[in-house]
């Protein structure tokens, strides 16, 4: 299983050819960026709907402030906690937060926002590191592992999170479409 993700991460990174490798990492930083747009926005719109999420949120401190970005700077989304939920920041990718998730590589962002290896491999496989307080990490990790699990596929979902929690069907329907909406309402507002 290691052998695989190293050589589908040399492979998706262009590093077994060099012809390319400029246009594969454009498109990575590429997708990066608007994955890490769409799960902050969807975040702040499951916070706002999602019972399971607005308790993580409700634990964290009222100043809570959180980041995922990459070494580069490059793709970045930040988020503070408002209320009892979180909502998307405007400050840049070098201001200082709570908690900060940074990949050490667009590559590695991209194995993790592309479905291909999860957050807990991804740690595991020294491809993030960790600023700020871990039981609030773990706060953080439950909310977009949900999110991930109500908004995704589940053949999808399943590649993203260590444990696939027992969800029926309605009630992830239901979820995600109040979630999807209110994601369509935040657009609106802005």
């Amino acid at each position: 299983m290691q052998a695989k993700t190293v050589s589908s991460a040399a492979a998706l990174s262009g590093l077994g050819t060099r012809k390319g490798a400029g246009t594969v990492y454009r498109a990575q930083l590429l997708y990066v960026r608007v994955m890490m747009w769409l799960v902050g926005r969807l975040l702040q719109a499951a916070s706002a709907v999602d019972p399971s999420i607005r308790r993580e949120v409700a634990a964290l401190p009222v100043d809570f402030t959180f980041a995922m970005r990459t070494h580069s700077g490059l793709a970045w989304v930040a988020l503070s906690r408002n209320g009892l939920r979180l909502v998307t920041q405007r400050s840049g990718p070098d201001d200082s937060f709570s908690l900060l998730f940074e990949f050490k590589h667009v590559t590695h962002a991209f194995l993790v926002l592309g479905f291909v290896e999860g957050t807990a491999q991804a740690f595991a496989n020294d491809r993030m590191s960790l600023g700020g307080d871990a039981a609030l990490a773990m706060k953080i990790v439950r909310c977009l592992d949900r999110l991930e699990v109500v908004v995704l596929p589940r053949f999808i979902a399943q590649r993203a999170v260590k444990r696939y929690p027992d969800i029926g069907l309605a009630t992830k329907f239901g979820l995600a479409l109040r979630i999807y909406r209110r994601f369509l309402m935040d657009l609106i507002g802005d």
